[in-house]
């Protein structure tokens, strides 16, 4: 497998071929402002006492607050989290939003914890950085395995060792606690804006054909939201394994089949497939929304798709976009495709230090007008520079970060 760390700065290398940037703006990008890793001791059920790694990467602070989420997955590394880390640098700045850019997360599988073991581990990672974290200095957000119940837990351990009151460190939070209407929804919503922009420029049909990877909030709202706009989703998997059914999938009998048997195993009118064939199925719109490094100089070639929505992070690697921009297939890429959960992240985050409540409406409108405008911004300088949508969009974002570094640095 690749490491994703080394992909990002390959693809910022990339970038910078056709836009250079100055030398130490460069070299401040290549590498995190901060890194922590923190020991995390655990008392389980059992009595014993179990230490789990706990991670919080700080790469770029120049246009706002370090902003990321928390991820919990057995396979969670300093390399992952560097990368998504220096990824979300990239997407708040083509977002054009206040943020920076961070990650954290923690190696373990939280399936095989109980709740009150999850509970002791949310509020042992707060523990162990809350020195580092912050409304105005970096504010983290939910991602894979973690959830609003769970920003509400360090919430609170948050506010016990700060007294902050404000609710504004960490998003994505329950509505009851701070939370903002719409966030449930934003990143596979913020997708659907994207593709809405883009589906014209590339001769997607009006009534798509999709298959999504991952079954995750945001997969699965990604499949809600595109057959409620017509879009024909034929296939649909999990970390185990994904069915298909080429005349169409009824999302809603899917998810209530996986809720309840835990499995797509057996499910009626569909055909069993790995994760691997489900992106190489002849469709219109392939959405990756699971995990890194899906599609790769291996498997790019069976790749059918007619165009590729990234809702994951990090599914495409470097040498797999050459050879479908050179197929013509195009790319929306993560920093552009998934930014829809930062932005909304952000709207919450400034609703808390304001202690406004925005309707679900105005959250959408306003996800809507970022999501459309930037997108032709990128389609655009793709365009122009005669590259592909990942590299057109890290040149707005390098131009704008090099903007705001430039103000902090001093004239040579």
């Amino acid at each position: 497998m690749n490491n994703p760390f080394e992909d990002a700065l390959l693809q910022l290398t990339r970038a910078v071929a056709l836009r250079p940037v100055r030398e130490d703006v460069l070299l401040r990008l290549r590498s995190p402002e901060r890194e922590v890793s923190v020991a995390i001791p655990v008392v389980m059920d059992s009595g014993s006492t179990q230490i789990f790694e706990g991670y919080r990467v700080q790469h770029n602070h120049a246009r706002g607050p370090y902003k990321g989420g928390i991820r919990f997955h057995p396979d969670t590394n300093k390399d992952e989290v560097r990368a998504l880390a220096l990824w979300m640098t990239i997407k708040t700045a083509v977002a054009n939003i206040p943020m920076g850019g961070g990650k954290g997360g923690i190696t373990v599988d939280p399936k095989k914890l109980s709740p009150r073991e999850l509970e002791a581990l949310s509020r042992g990672w707060v523990q162990a950085l809350y020195p580092v974290l912050g409304p105005r200095l970096d504010v983290p957000a939910p991602d894979v395995n973690t959830n609003p119940a769970i920003m509400a837990i360090m919430t609170d351990e948050y506010t016990k060792l700060t007294g902050d009151t404000t609710g504004a460190t960490f998003t994505g939070k329950p509505l009851d606690r701070g939370g903002s209407e719409g966030r449930t929804l934003a990143t596979s919503l913020g997708g659907w804006f994207v593709f809405d922009v883009l589906r014209d420029a590339f001769g997607v049909p009006a009534e798509p054909t999709v298959a999504i990877q991952g079954m995750g909030n945001v997969g699965g709202n990604a499949a809600r939201i595109f057959a409620q706009h017509g879009a024909r989703i034929v296939a649909m998997s999990d970390s185990h394994g994904g069915i298909v059914n080429m005349d169409g999938l009824d999302v809603d009998a899917v998810e209530s089949y996986k809720q309840e048997h835990g499995t797509l195993d057996g499910f009626p009118n569909a055909q069993r497939l790995g994760n691997e064939d489900l992106l190489e199925l002849p469709v219109d719109v392939l959405i990756p929304a699971a995990l890194e490094d899906q599609i790769t100089g291996e498997n790019v070639g069976r790749i059918h798709a007619r165009m590729i929505l990234e809702l994951a992070n990090g599914p495409t690697t470097p040498e797999a976009d050459d050879a479908l921009f050179a197929r013509g297939i195009p790319v929306v890429p993560d920093i552009l495709a998934n930014a829809g959960g930062v932005v909304v992240s952000t709207f919450e985050w400034e609703q808390n230090l304001k202690g406004e409540h925005w309707s679900e409406a105005d959250v959408n409108a306003r996800l809507q007008e970022i999501m459309s405008r930037e997108t032709r911004a990128v389609l655009a300088r793709a365009g122009e520079l005669g590259t592909d949508l990942r590299r057109g969009a890290f040149v707005i974002a390098l131009e704008r970060l090099e903007s705001a570094m430039m103000q902090e640095m001093p004239r040579r």
